[in-house]
């Protein structure tokens, strides 16, 4: 008996280890994709340098992104007493999709084009590409409110979560968010000779659809309960 209840724990523990899993990589996914400056780098250093040059850009982007999403767990876990309680859970769960909404809009309404700069066909240092991916996204603290919006509809970094899945979960959006660079700058790379600003514009109205339709789908399956996201 102890045998099967010790197999059971294991299961629960794997499902919930995989769950933070998935919701560190959509959370990566989502707060990566957008065309925003760096976006806008990586694709242009992609067709400029190489496919190295933009995934180096990216990982610099992801790193700060990290940043940002330990801020924002470490913040929530002072609410942590206050957003416990059912009803404001609710009601933040709801603003969370909200947010994401309203920036779905944002992304589909951002033109791309006036993020463009020159970039040299010259291949820098690749440290050098790297850091400056990691400050440009550093120099937008609005990643802030983006990673507030995506924590609290997941219910994503609670306080007392063990040390273990909390590094998983960061992780997670570490290699969320590389999993998007790799795609972008892979997708760039094929179709180099195609491939022009329009195209960085297309994605972004995609993006900012796809992420419209999955906040309304989330505001109405919390709305009725269907799936509170614990």
């Amino acid at each position: 008996m102890n045998e099967i209840n010790e197999l059971f724990n294991a299961i629960i523990s794997e499902i919930s280890l995989l769950e933070i899993v998935v919701k560190g990589a959509i959370i990566g996914i989502v707060a990566s994709a957008p065309m925003g400056p760096v976006g806008v780098l990586c694709v242009q250093r992609t067709l400029n340098k190489g496919r190295v040059y933009g995934i180096v850009t990216g990982t610099g982007a992801a790193l700060s992104d990290i940043l940002y999403a330990l801020l924002t767990g470490y913040g929530l876990s002072f609410l942590y007493e206050f957003i416990s309680n059912p009803s404001t859970l609710f009601w933040m769960q709801i603003i969370g999709a909200v947010v994401m909404f309203i920036f779905g809009i944002h992304t589909y309404r951002t033109n791309p084009m006036q993020n463009t700069r020159n970039v040299s066909r010259n291949k820098s240092n690749l440290l050098h590409n790297g850091i400056t991916g990691f400050f440009i996204t550093l120099s937008n603290p609005l990643i802030l409110l983006l990673f507030m919006a995506l924590f609290t509809p997941f219910n994503f970094m609670l306080p007392d979560m063990p040390l273990f899945n909390q590094c998983v979960g960061y992780l997670s959006i570490f290699g969320g968010a590389m999993l998007w660079w790799l795609f972008i700058t892979y997708v760039v790379n094929k179709l180099r000779v195609r491939f022009d600003v329009r195209g960085i514009w297309i994605i972004n109205r995609v993006i900012g659809v796809i992420v419209m339709v999955c906040s309304l789908v989330g505001i109405v399956l919390i709305a009725t309960g269907t799936w509170s996201f614990h």
